[in-house]
């Protein structure tokens, strides 16, 4: 069933107010859809279905650090188009995005849980983690939220986190992986490999003219992993090919504009558009600067062969 997203209490209203029907949900701004947000957004169908309730999620854009401290804003890891995609994939029904700014920023807890949680989306039960904050200030806690729950009679449900290689799966720890190029890290606390979408678009041609062809991939996802080469999977034309892809500045050329290029093995079109998503299976090196255009296809070459044994043993694992 198709994601029923609306963007206002109004909204809401006029799309599932008639229904009479009380919802199971979860509130936060779910970027990565890691797995901790995936264990409280089962709950939430889980609940829904034992008790007849819709499953929904209230959700903000944009990120409430662009408003209260932007200088502080994270680099998110989804756009919100791709959040609400993942969480559509998971079975809920309804998403409500408000659009968070001052006016929102000023609402004490009382006044939100009332204004949204009661009046707008019946809540009948909400599950959040441990750490759950809201309202002005932040001084809306799980504690408080449970208070005005009893007071309106809808339940609240602490769900525990998910712990991955010893630490707590947050989208901040994926964040800190991506950024030290570790990627098979963040997949695991993903749930899935980070991926990267958006437009091919046309670059320069010297790599294709001097080195080898690539697709130069276009996305508005603000978080890329650290610069340097990965072993990935591309997505094209609803195809998947293994690939290898250079994240950087192409300093052998003194390019100055980051660039996401990859290499798709086996892939003979000559694409300038369309839709492209690229999966990082392994990082395999730094980025680096070489004395000319033929030192850097060498190494490239090379590259290519690492990304390809590296399929290879995979495919053995899994055989």
């Amino acid at each position: 069933m198709p994601l029923a997203i609306v963007h206002s209490a109004e909204a809401w209203a006029e799309r599932f107010g008639k229904s009479g029907k009380g919802a199971a949900l979860t509130i936060g701004n779910f970027d990565g859809v890691h797995l901790g947000h995936q264990k409280i957004l089962r709950g939430v169908l889980e609940r829904a279905r034992q008790s007849r309730l819709m499953s929904a999620v209230l959700t903000f854009y944009p990120h409430p650090a662009r408003v209260l401290r932007p200088a502080e804003a994270p680099a998110l890891l989804e756009t919100l188009v791709q959040r609400l995609q993942a969480i559509e994939a998971i079975g809920i029904e309804s998403a409500l995005v408000i659009q968070f700014d001052a006016a929102l920023a000023e609402i004490g807890p009382e006044d939100f849980v009332r204004r949204f949680l009661v009046d707008t989306m019946r809540a009948q039960s909400v599950l959040i983690g441990a750490n759950f904050r809201f309202g002005h200030h932040q001084a809306g806690d799980a504690k408080s939220l449970a208070d005005l729950g009893g007071q309106w009679g809808f339940e609240v449900a602490i769900v525990s986190p998910v712990v991955e290689d010893g630490s707590v799966v947050s989208s901040t720890a994926i964040r800190h992986a991506l950024r030290g190029g570790n990627v098979e890290q963040a997949a695991r606390m993903l749930g899935r490999l980070f991926s990267l979408a958006g437009e091919i678009r046309t670059g320069t041609g010297q790599g294709r003219k001097l080195v080898v062809p690539t697709l130069n991939l276009a996305t508005e996802q603000e978080l890329l992993p650290k610069d340097g080469v990965y072993a990935t999977e591309a997505v094209v034309e609803g195809k998947t090919y293994r690939a290898a892809t250079n994240i950087g500045v192409r300093p052998t050329f003194d390019g100055a504009r980051r660039t996401v290029e990859s290499h798709l093995f086996d892939f003979r079109e000559d694409l300038t558009s369309g839709k492209l998503k690229v999966r990082f299976r392994k990082r395999l090196r730094d980025e680096q600067k070489f004395s000319g255009p033929a030192e850097l296809r060498t190494q490239v070459l090379r590259d290519i062969e690492e990304a390809k044994e590296y399929f290879r043993e995979a495919a053995s694992r899994t055989a």
